[in-house]
């Protein structure tokens, strides 16, 4: 890989490892605001709502200037919205505006991938992608676990930091810190040299134009498979975040900076999973890790009897494990896809749109059944059940679609 694929990385996982490491700090705050348990997951759902209100402009902004110059706005945004919670803003908000700049920020980081790199290369730059950004919620999340505890906070508060004058303060002053350093490197982030198309005036067009686009990978045979299945990973992935927290507390007995990073252990399972899935799995045989997305959803189902912190640890492991075996091929060659019938900037919208979507409608679901009194281990099981046979489903789609017309056998199949 050349220079600027790792600066593309490094870039990602600073921005991503700050997101995730606020997500824990804003948790704390409103269980110190005496907040609702349902608000909890409601800052995933208030998070990911730009992705969806503004998925048909934020894919025509990535493809009208150099990738680079569009993280680094999309970064700015980001610390203006870590400035907000700073000055006492609600977590909600403020981590809507996060969620704006991460909704303008994805289709660069993908989009520059399909410009920067061939065809052949984009399994391996997924794996990169997907195991940093995993690594980085492994890291983020432990080091939000870390920045509320009372002896972390109280060494920070002792450092006598300008403007600092409560432990909070202190700990999203050094989360700003991590999108700072993200923005140094989106300043060295090469530029690819690809054409770029102006920004339209009318957003009437843009919406026209995303829905055509929408509607052009969803009946592509291909592109709906893996759109299916990533739609249904992030939904699932992002619900599965909040349902661990409760989870280690209700069945483990765990608090919330020690269930926080039980997540970093599911993530180290995804990042195995991804790993793996770069080095053994070629474009063509991305279709072939299906099944294990139905593995996925039946494994969760042993979280219900399981009460033991060690086997707890390797249960999030495997689960993780299959989730980014399963993902990173799919991801591969849904952009693969896009970037063939439409261009990076508006697949990488199209994609964000869809599995947003799913996050917004399944952490909203989730905090719906929280607010309804149900069950952590009742939540589990619908859950998992839900995730098994979504991905049974599309399996038979997929099957069927090959019977008509055998479009993997067109894929690449070259070893990395």
């Amino acid at each position: 890989m050349p220079l600027g694929f790792y600066i593309i990385m490094a870039a990602q996982f600073f921005s991503a490892l700050a997101d995730n490491a606020l997500l824990i700090v804003a948790i704390a705050l409103l269980r110190d605001m005496a907040s609702p348990a349902e608000y909890e997951p409601l800052l995933k759902l208030f998070f990911t709502v730009s992705y969806v209100a503004l998925a048909a402009f934020v894919g025509a902004f990535a493809d009208s200037m150099p990738k680079w110059r569009v993280m680094l706005i999309s970064n700015t945004i980001k610390i203006g919205g870590c400035l907000m919670l700073f000055l006492s803003a609600h977590p909600l908000l403020a981590y809507a505006v996060i969620g704006l700049g991460a909704a303008a920020y994805s289709p660069a980081k993908y989009g520059i991938l399909t410009e920067y790199l061939p065809h052949r290369l984009l399994v391996v730059a997924n794996g990169w992608i997907e195991g940093l950004t995993v690594g980085a919620i492994i890291v983020g999340t432990v080091m939000g676990g870390l920045l509320i505890r009372e002896d972390v906070s109280g060494w920070l508060l002792a450092l006598h930091l300008p403007f600092v004058t409560s432990a909070f303060e202190a700990s999203v002053l050094a989360i700003g810190t991590l999108y700072l350093v993200a923005a140094w490197f989106n300043f060295h982030i090469p530029d690819t040299g690809v054409d770029h198309k102006p920004l339209k005036n009318n957003p009437l067009y843009l919406i026209h134009d995303f829905n055509h686009c929408l509607k052009l990978l969803w009946r592509d045979k291909l592109g709906q498979i893996s759109l299916a299945v990533t739609t249904l990973f992030w939904g699932a992935g992002a619900t599965l975040q909040f349902i661990v927290i409760k989870w280690a507390e209700h069945n483990l007995g765990l608090g919330l900076s020690e269930a926080s990073m039980l997540q970093g252990v599911v993530a180290i399972g995804v990042a195995v999973g991804a790993i793996l899935a770069a080095r053994f799995v070629t474009l063509r045989r991305s279709v072939r890790v299906i099944p294990l997305g139905i593995a996925m959803g039946l494994m969760v189902l042993l979280m219900t009897a399981v009460t033991n912190t060690t086997i707890a640890m390797v249960l999030m492991v495997v689960v993780g494990a299959l989730a980014g075996f399963f993902v990173v091929p799919m991801n591969a060659l849904l952009q693969h896809r896009g970037h063939i019938l439409m261009g990076a900037g508006h697949s990488i919208a199209v994609q964000n749109f869809n599995e947003n979507l799913s996050i917004l409608i399944m952490t909203g679901g989730y905090a719906l059944l929280i607010m309804f009194g149900l069950s952590i281990n009742i939540v589990i099981v619908l859950f998992g059940l839900f995730v098994a046979s979504s991905m049974f489903f599309v399996k038979l789609r997929h099957e069927a679609n090959q019977r008509v017309k055998d479009d993997v056998g067109q894929l690449e199949d070259l070893h990395h």
